[in-house]
């Protein structure tokens, strides 16, 4: 991590002195696409300006996991490294449905900002898939979590209002089994979505997370353009006034 980055994210930090808040499971998901050029986009939409977390902000879908998601058993699994990762580092509850749930947050909160289901069709009709999921059942679509790949996980800062231990999850557009389509989701959390090249997307007002989140992106591509599950991932948390760079 540069020095500059940390700078200011330790100017951020002090931004605010809001009472020490446990930071709640989220999760977002990279959907990547390769162009005729070779060149990968990836989709982004801009949060709504009502928003008081991050408005106006050009972000990934995502949000906080519900608890209906650790519920949702009617999955296709990980890659059994995806899931070893993703379990490194868990306090309190460790249990295959909170690993699994993470992915499902993502995928379900795409389908609400952006109205894209990532799974397989034709699959998992014959169980009710649970809260959150009710569009899938109808369309016969069962969520598909072996194509995922863990990008990065990060904690938002102490004294903020609002904190989340954040897994970021990537997964190439072929997982796409079906969209709606006006190109938006139900929820109308996100706006102008959009697919765009990483410099197209470091051009947007962006969060300082997610600036760094490209970043490494766009490392790991150059030397492991597939994205191999297998490869380490980095881990962002602050420790003793300053950020702390790990990998998982």
């Amino acid at each position: 991590m540069t020095g500059s980055f940390e700078k200011q994210l330790a100017k951020d930090e002090k931004a605010g002195d809001y009472p020490y808040i446990r930071p709640k499971d989220a999760a977002t998901l990279l959907i990547l696409d390769r162009d005729g050029s070779g060149d990968v986009r990836l989709l982004m939409g801009r949060r709504h300006m009502r928003h008081t977390f991050m408005p106006g902000k050009f972000v990934f879908p995502g949000g906080r996991v519900d608890p209906a998601d650790s519920r949702v058993a009617n999955v296709l699994p990980y890659h059994p490294d995806v899931q070893a990762r993703l379990s490194k580092g868990l306090k309190k509850v460790k249990t295959e449905a909170r690993v699994r749930a993470f992915a499902l947050a993502a995928i379900r909160e795409t389908y609400e900002e952006a109205g894209l289901f990532i799974g397989q069709k034709g699959n998992g009709t014959s169980q009710r898939l649970g809260t959150g999921f009710e569009a899938f059942m109808e369309r016969g679509i069962q969520p598909d979590l072996g194509g995922l790949r863990m990008i990065a996980r990060a904690v938002t800062p102490t004294k903020r209002p609002r904190r989340f231990d954040t897994r970021f999850f990537s997964v190439w557009a072929d997982a796409i089994a079906d969209r709606l389509p006006d190109g938006k989701g139900p929820s109308g959390e996100l706006e102008d979505c959009a697919w765009l090249t990483l410099e197209e997307a470091r051009e947007k007002e962006l969060p300082l997370i997610t600036t760094k989140i490209l970043a490494d992106l766009e490392s790991r591509l150059e030397t492991d353009p597939d994205l191999s599950p297998d490869t380490p991932v980095p881990y962002y948390y602050f420790r003793n006034g300053a950020f702390v760079r790990d990998l998982l």
